[in-house]
This record gives structure tokens, C-alpha cells and sequence, in this order.
């Protein structure tokens, strides 16, 4: 037996699987794209094939059928998962910086797929439903102090906000500006929300 295909090189089994979750994640990636664009009535898995470069069998073998790869698409949990992942003194800052990198490195928000919710019909309802669930509910549960649901919900919309004239207006300046620079002035509008009593951004 050569050393190529002995048990115990894992070479080609590491790099397959490698392989395959690029390739979910340039499906799911497509997905994104056209269903921020598109009502999902619309859209066929060859559209979706075709914008993620693979044949619609392999979405087929990955994913099981259009339904399922929406359902995918269509949760929040995996974002939010990442969108929190912070102390909570630190967490404005860091879902601000979350939202531009994921705008600037990868071309995804991870919260505005919720915009588009008007498109979808009845699935624009299960957008709502997962946003509502695993977004803002999730984070209302981890904020101390009176008002949470509330807070919560300002804190999101603050993020969608910044998101919305990131990707969608384009705007110049926001779009031209340092990283940094933009989470020293946005991060605390944002966890003014999180934090009762945290200092509010006014005029100086």
C-alpha cells in the first residue's frame, strides 16, 4: 500500500472537506445574493447554481432541495451567534465592526437579508418570525436592566441602519472612511442600548 492511500494519511479527506464547505459556502453565499434581489417564488436553484458556480445537483447533494437551502438562508442563528460574541461592555464596538468587515470582506450583511423580508410573501413572514427569535429576542435576553426588548430592538435597528447605507445606499463617505474611525463614532450610539446608563452621543 503506497503512502498516498494508507488509513492513516487523512491529506485527501481533509482537503475534500475543505472542498465541500467552500463550496456550501459559495451556495449559500449565492442564495443570499438573489434573495436579496429576488422573490423567492422567483428564484430556481439553476440561478442559484449558476451565480455559485457549481451544477444545481451538487446543491441538491448538499443541501436536499430548494426549500431546505432557503431555510438555511433564511435563519439568523449562525449570524447572531457571531454578531454577539462580545462582553457586553464591549459589545457595541464589536457588532458595529462585525457589520463592516462582513460588508467590506465578504459582500454579506448579517442582518439585512431582514429588509427584503417585503418580497417573499408568507416566507417574508418566517424572515420576520427567525429575525425576531434569534436576533433581537436572543440579545433582549442577555441585556441587564429595565426596557430590554426595546433596547434591543433600537440597538438592531441602529445596526441596519449602518448596514443599509453601507451595502444598499452606498454611501461614499461611510464606505470611504477608516474602520476604525467609524466604531469609535457608531459603537457607542449602539451600546448606549445595551448598557442602562451607559454615556448617550450628543453635541459635545
Amino acid at each position: 500500500m503506497t503512502a498516498a492511500s494508507s488509513p492513516h494519511d487523512t491529506t485527501a479527506t481533509g482537503t475534500a472537506r475543505r472542498d465541500a464547505e467552500a463550496t456550501k459556502a459559495a451556495i449559500l453565499r449565492a442564495a443570499r445574493y438573489l434573495l436579496a434581489r429576488h422573490a423567492h417564488a422567483d428564484i430556481t436553484l439553476k440561478a442559484v447554481a449558476e451565480r455559485a458556480g457549481v451544477s444545481p445537483p451538487l446543491i441538491v447533494k448538499y443541501f436536499g432541495n430548494k426549500d431546505a437551502l432557503f431555510s438555511r438562508v433564511m435563519s439568523f442563528e449562525a449570524d447572531a451567534s457571531a454578531l454577539f460574541d462580545a462582553p457586553l461592555e464591549q459589545l457595541g464596538r464589536h457588532m458595529v465592526r462585525h457589520v463592516l468587515d462582513s460588508q467590506r470582506e465578504r459582500g454579506a450583511d448579517p442582518l439585512l437579508r431582514i429588509a427584503f423580508a417585503p418580497l417573499h410573501g408568507d416566507r417574508g413572514d418566517v424572515l420576520r418570525a427567525n429575525f425576531r427569535t434569534q436576533v433581537t429576542e436572543r440579545l433582549a435576553e442577555h441585556l441587564p436592566g429595565p426596557d430590554a426588548p426595546l433596547r434591543a430592538e433600537l440597538a438592531v435597528s441602529s445596526l441596519l441602519g449602518l448596514g443599509v447605507m453601507y451595502g444598499i445606499a452606498r454611501g461614499s463617505h461611510v464606505r470611504a472612511a477608516d474602520i476604525d474611525d467609524l466604531i469609535e463614532r457608531y459603537g457607542p450610539l449602539v451600546q448606549a442600548q445595551l448598557t442602562p446608563g451607559a454615556p448617550r452621543p450628543g453635541p459635545a
